[in-house]
């Protein structure tokens, strides 16, 4: 019994002790302000005229309001330096008037006027009476059009506040803030000795403790406001799709003065429609606006439309006659750096180094053999450019026609071209060349490319060999589009290859003939699809990144077109492309994708959101600095040449062959 008694008073103990605890805690908590609970050591508040915030890195906030502003408000110039002022945060209460206390206030102010307007009648000041009849005029125009209810009265107050790693910044940036603020009439004033209402005040609680208000009224109330649709577009080119935020048509003219370059890059998941856009894109420059296109085709997609446009559709495959010869030269038109004016020249040492770059991808091969290095490549350029000497091929643009034929036939206008060298030929001299070497350095790189290089090789019935040789057709000036079809070639080595190998040549034969002078220049655009096939060779990325630069020389856009951005991201080379692309336009992508394109153009949450959620035809289109949701709808007639989904293409020849 007297054990039990001696429990019972043990736990009564425990209990008034857990009490007194917890009692203390309590008054703990009852003594500390909310200041205190949410931020025990964060904010430093003794201080006039800043706050000092205190973490892993102190920090200095100042904080502002908005203490006069201009008779007359712009939209969205009013606020637009103070909103985008580097790291600054700006709140803005806004609370309307009720009709009944405005139109006191109204009558009242008008009042008010008019005795100061007569007084200024009696003084005989002139000018005073004016301004003043002119307020007093305005006053009563919006109090009628507030009791008609037209407009209304609204109370704001603008709170500000800025921060900066140290003191001396923080003054700097006030000051520079202050001056930004007055070019639009706006004063602010720092809430001296009130830091720390104005602060809170500017935290996301909804609780304005400055109460500075500035009277509004509904047209002014708007210009506060710092959301603005973008309208990205040009007054002139073609009709690309619509808006979706406004709905108004967007005119794209890829050749704007306004851009910085003519180059564009299309990123988009399959099925997106990226083809279909591009297409679109293509006819209606060429119908609109004369601008003439060519094609690197990685699927063979565009021969409609190169056959509906009236243009030219070539076929490279192991099984057809065309052939391309990578050792074309052509003469081009430059601008005399002292003269200004052009002259015709060959640059036969850039030649030299693109024939070298791609014969250095063909001597890697899919493998990508890591047997090719600066010795391989001395050996290739060296055989190139005893080639281009032995055709007595210099800058000289004479030096490309054969003299004897010209002298034969006696019309020097009509002159002949000389046979150009070949892979073949090239392929002989090495052969030569191994034979007379001595230099054990070099035994290993000439037995290399014997080997490797055979494959290319018309004599030897090579499988790849639809590059050796002369080239059995040109491209034609003044046709709307050209379109080289490469997707019979094998997709892993064969396909990229060419594409490196059509690139050279086609800056050869479509870009190096338009002239610098852009009054003369020719409007043309070259598109590479999947582009994203090029990535894994080196030399071949480097051309590209090479020839992105030097297009818009030549009154040239490239347009690059590609599914796979992540390899794009990751490779670091082929980035220049991005940088060197003035307008971009992403469609729908891939979850996988849109973190990567997030990082590199600077997407927004809700940017990136849509993108993953868009539908086949709408997209987000950045023209320098400006973006738009876009959604391009191409015409029932335009259907006919750009759709690319094969169960559609069937259900519109069933609808055409019933009509």
């Amino acid at each position: 019994m007297m054990w039990k008694k001696n429990k019972r008073k043990q736990q009564e103990e425990e209990n008034q002790q857990l009490m007194n605890n917890n009692q203390d805690q309590y008054n703990i908590l009852r003594k500390k302000t909310i200041k205190e609970l949410i931020a025990p050591s964060g904010i430093d508040a003794s201080n006039i005229d800043h706050l000092e915030i205190i973490s892993n890195t102190k920090r200095y906030a100042r904080s502002f309001f908005v203490s006069s502003l201009p008779r007359m408000a712009t939209f969205p110039e009013l606020f637009r330096d103070l909103y985008l002022f580097g790291d600054t945060n700006t709140s803005i209460y806004i609370n309307p008037v009720p009709e009944a206390k405005s139109q006191n206030e109204l009558n009242r102010v008008i009042n008010q006027l008019e005795t100061e307007r007569i007084v200024a009648a009696d003084r005989g000041n002139i000018n005073r009476q004016s301004t003043v009849g002119q307020k007093r005029y305005e006053a009563e125009q919006l109090r009628d059009e507030i009791a008609a209810g037209y407009n209304k009265l609204f109370e704001a107050s603008i709170v500000s506040t800025m921060f900066a790693y140290s003191l001396e910044d923080l003054d700097k940036l006030t000051a520079l803030l202050s001056t930004e603020m007055s070019k639009s009439l706006v004063s602010v004033k720092s809430a001296w000795g009130i830091q720390e209402d104005a602060f809170k005040s500017n935290l996301p609680l909804m609780d304005n403790k400055l109460k500075k208000v500035h009277t509004f009224d509904r047209r002014s109330m708007g210009t506060v406001f710092p959301f603005t649709t973008s309208e990205v577009g040009h007054s002139t080119g073609v009709p690309l799709g619509f808006n979706k935020q406004t709905g108004v048509p967007i005119l794209f003219d890829n050749f704007h003065p306004s851009l910085t370059n003519y180059n564009m890059v299309i990123f988009a998941k399959s099925g997106a429609g990226k083809s279909v856009t591009m297409k679109t894109l293509i006819s209606r420059s060429a119908v609109l606006m004369g601008i003439e296109s060519l094609a690197l085709d990685a699927e063979g997609e565009y021969t409609i439309v190169a056959e509906s446009l009236g243009g030219i559709n070539v076929v490279l495959s192991p099984t057809s006659k065309t052939v391309i010869n990578l050792f074309d030269i052509e003469p081009e038109i430059i601008k005399d750096e002292i003269t200004g004016k052009e002259r015709v020249v060959v640059n036969v040492e850039n030649k030299v180094e693109d024939v070298t770059q791609a014969l250095l991808t063909m001597a890697r091969g899919s493998t990508r053999s890591d047997e090719v290095n600066e010795l391989t490549k001395q050996i290739i350029a060296e055989a190139v450019s005893e080639e281009y000497a032995a055709m007595k091929i210099t800058s000289d643009p004479s030096s490309l026609y054969d003299s004897a034929a010209n002298m034969a036939t006696g019309n020097m206008l009509a002159r002949k071209k000389k046979l150009m060298p070949t892979i073949g030929s090239w392929y002989k001299r090495i052969l030569r060349k191994a034979q007379e070497n001595d230099n054990t350095d070099y035994k290993f790189h000439y037995s290399y490319l014997l080997k490797v290089m055979k494959q290319y090789i018309r004599e030897y019935e090579g499988q790849m060999a639809y590059f050796d040789g002369q080239s059995t057709f040109e491209l034609l000036e003044g046709v709307p589009f050209i379109n080289l079809d490469i997707s019979q070639l094998e997709e892993r080595f064969a396909r990229p290859l060419a594409q490196q190998i059509l690139l050279s040549w086609i800056w050869e034969k479509y870009v190096k003939k338009n002239s610098e002078d852009r009054t003369k220049a020719k409007k043309k655009r070259v598109l590479v699809d999947e582009a994203w096939m090029l990535l894994p060779y080196p030399e071949a990325v480097d051309f590209l990144n090479t020839m992105a630069r030097r297009a818009r020389k030549r009154n040239v856009s490239l347009a690059i077109i590609s599914q796979r951005f992540q390899d794009f991201y990751e490779k670091q080379e082929a980035q220049a492309v991005l940088t060197s692309s003035d307008t971009k336009l992403f469609l729908a992508q891939d979850k996988s994708e849109i973190q990567y394109l997030k990082e590199v153009f600077k997407l927004s949450e809700g940017e990136a959101g849509f993108l993953v959620t868009c539908l086949k035809g709408e997209g987000l289109l950045k023209v320098g600095q400006d973006t738009a949701i876009l959604q391009i709808t191409p015409t029932a007639k335009e259907f006919e040449f750009v759709e690319t989904n094969l169960n559609n293409i069937v259900n519109m020849k069933k609808k055409k062959a019933i009509q």
